[in-house]
């Protein structure tokens, strides 16, 4: 079997607390803006147990289809995994705000430390641009790096991704329904 974008499941629960000891390990909890660092402080104490990993998985499973009054817009997770490994996630932000379409983006994706440099942030990227543009209607899409990012910027410019401009240190590409299928 090869890795897939799945919905968030309870299959890879002890997978998944690996990764994220590994995203802890890394120094996670420590970068500002990210989600794992939130969620890591949020629910790192809960998702050990079977009902805790339950209502997370709940919770990050769904749609977030409210606006909320702090600006966080409609998204949906998809996590990557092979068989019951759990690899990484896709974050899909449905709109932008304005500070969305200066560092953030509609595409989120992260891979766990240990299945780093495997081609797995490549092959997520291009599983997710079909997922954004025809289940999610999001045209174009666009996805940001830090400039200091040469990884993701790799991972960005093979999936296709058009450079626009850079903001900050944000590196910003945008993708249109046809790049979605661009790659070897």
């Amino acid at each position: 079997m090869s890795p897939q974008l799945i919905a968030p499941t309870v299959a890879v629960h002890a997978s998944f607390l690996a990764a994220m000891d590994e995203f802890r390990d890394d120094g996670a909890e420590t970068v500002a803006h990210s989600r794992t660092a939130r969620e890591l402080r949020t629910w790192a104490t809960r998702w050990v147990t079977a009902e805790g990993f339950a209502e997370y998985v709940g919770q990050t499973g769904g749609v977030s289809s409210e606006e909320r009054v702090d600006g966080v817009v409609p998204l949906s997770t998809r996590w990557w995994v092979d068989g019951d490994t759990y690899l990484g996630r896709v974050t899909f932000r449905h709109r932008l705000t304005p500070s969305l379409l200066t560092w953030g983006g509609h595409i989120g994706y992260g891979v766990r430390p240990g299945a780093r440099r495997c081609g797995h942030a490549t092959a997520m990227l291009r599983a997710a641009l079909p997922v954004a543009h025809h289940e999610l209607g999001i045209d174009p899409v666009l996805v940001t790096c830090d400039d200091t990012n040469t990884g993701s910027r790799r991972v960005i410019e093979a999936c296709g991704g058009i450079f626009e401009d850079q903001r900050d240190d944000k590196l910003r590409y945008w993708f249109h329904p046809a790049a979605a299928t661009a790659g070897p």
